[in-house]
């Protein structure tokens, strides 16, 4: 692989977290972590592994009967990527910013921050083995999310 072709690999890794996401494909999410942890230290909380992540999904994410999605769009922007020199591992920060609109719900901003990923080469393939979620800014996630954020 050339170093574009690495770079490549990645920046879509972590856009088809939010592709998945917003299409309601919770078990894709929880499968590009089937080897990896996600944390949102803010919250305090931790899933490992597909079965944890898909669970965490599951009870949190608000799924609309009309669509199959949560109705949300996960704009990632401001994607860094740093690689060790062996290409072996990588780190990369991004922004995210989420806008939800329903038929009740006007089209808005609910949340912004910052992702912190970690990951891996494995078999030709890179792998996210860490995700860090932080919580920058704040709006009403009512419609998207099934528990209170702020509680």
């Amino acid at each position: 692989m050339r170093d574009h072709d690495h770079y490549l690999a990645i920046q879509n890794l972590i856009y088809k977290y939010a592709l998945c996401l917003d299409q309601g494909d919770l078990e894709g999410v929880a499968e590009l972590f089937k080897h990896g942890e996600i944390l949102a230290p803010d919250l305090g909380t931790s899933q490992k592994g597909y079965d944890e992540v898909l669970k965490t999904y599951q009870e949190a994410t608000r799924i609309y009967p009309d669509t199959g999605t949560p109705k949300t769009k996960h704009i990632t922007s401001n994607v860094m990527i740093e690689f060790d020199d062996d290409y072996k591992s990588a780190r990369s920060e991004s922004y995210f910013t989420v806008i939800q609109g329903t038929e009740s719900f006007p089209l808005q901003p609910i949340i912004s921050g910052r992702y912190h990923d970690e990951f891996a080469l494995e078999s030709n393939s890179w792998l996210f083995m860490k995700r860090k979620i932080y919580i920058d800014l704040m709006g009403d996630c009512s419609a998207h999310l099934l528990y209170d954020i702020n509680a």
